[in-house]
């Protein structure tokens, strides 16, 4: 509970916009960013339980939107005209150009399994009749590039480059207080669910609400959570082009890999 506590707290106090920046920027770039996260959640619930109402092209407006929380914090940190800002949101730059392309490359396996769909919905439906996605080895591998995407998406330990408390203070957050860094704050922890929900409805049949399986659904939530707890613990902060040479060096060879695999059935 204590994230939610420290969310309503930052609530009550003042917002202190700095001297010299770009106001309506400095705080839109937050509520944008949430935006388009409950966007996401509400397009992945409603593929997850109604499978049938999916629309064309509903996976690409998923990656899309995913895109804008880590655009809204590069914003935010250069509209507030900070030095340490700027160049945590130039960090951000440099990350979100190193793994979208795994993480891109990773998604097309289960577009593939699924006979090439771009819905979700039916990318689910696949699942429940064939089996999970993860139960072979291209899927196996896609896992572990998105598994390590998402850790740079949350900006977690060891990508958490762009904010690197230790080094620049926050970063792009720098001057962000009260409401807008609530907001910042929120939009993490809702990220924190939806990242591994994606995950389960691309590679593990999504979350069922029969009987026994909606238990095994909490779990598999439980466990990728763990996953992404265990390296954000085991592991020191790498540099950002120590980050840059690993997305595009083995995470991108790993996904490519794992396509090829997905075209032979594999």
């Amino acid at each position: 509970m204590q994230p939610l506590i420290d969310i309503i707290k930052l609530l009550g106090k003042e917002t202190l916009v700095p001297k010299g920046s770009s106001r309506t920027t400095f705080l839109l770039a937050p509520v944008i960013g949430l935006a388009s996260v409950i966007l996401v959640s509400t397009l992945l619930w409603m593929n997850n339980i109604w499978t049938d109402k999916t629309f064309l092209g509903d996976l690409i407006v998923v990656l899309y939107l995913l895109t804008i929380p880590s655009i809204c914090i590069i914003v935010g940190g250069f509209a507030s005209r900070n030095p340490l800002a700027s160049l945590g949101a130039s960090r951000e730059m440099k990350l979100i150009l190193s793994y979208e392309l795994p993480f891109v490359l990773a998604v097309l396996v289960p577009v593939i399994k699924s006979n090439f769909s771009l819905r979700l919905g039916e990318i689910v439906a696949v699942q429940a009749q064939n089996g999970v996605i993860l139960g072979s080895l291209s899927g196996i591998l896609a896992f572990i590039v998105l598994i390590m995407c998402m850790q740079a998406k949350l900006a977690l330990v060891p990508f958490d480059i762009p904010e690197a408390e230790t080094e620049i203070i926050g970063g792009p957050l720098i001057e962000y207080s009260g409401t807008g860094l609530a907001i910042y704050r929120l939009t993490k922890n809702m990220l924190l669910f939806v990242l591994p929900f994606f995950l389960m409805i691309l590679l593990m049949g999504g979350l069922r609400f029969d009987g026994i399986h909606l238990l095994f659904g909490i779990l598999k939530y439980v466990g990728v959570v763990a996953l992404i707890t265990v390296i954000r613990n085991t592991n020191p902060r790498v540099r950002i082009d120590q980050a840059m040479r690993f997305f595009w060096g083995p995470m991108t060879l790993l996904a490519a890999v794992a396509v090829v695999l997905a075209l032979f059935g594999q």
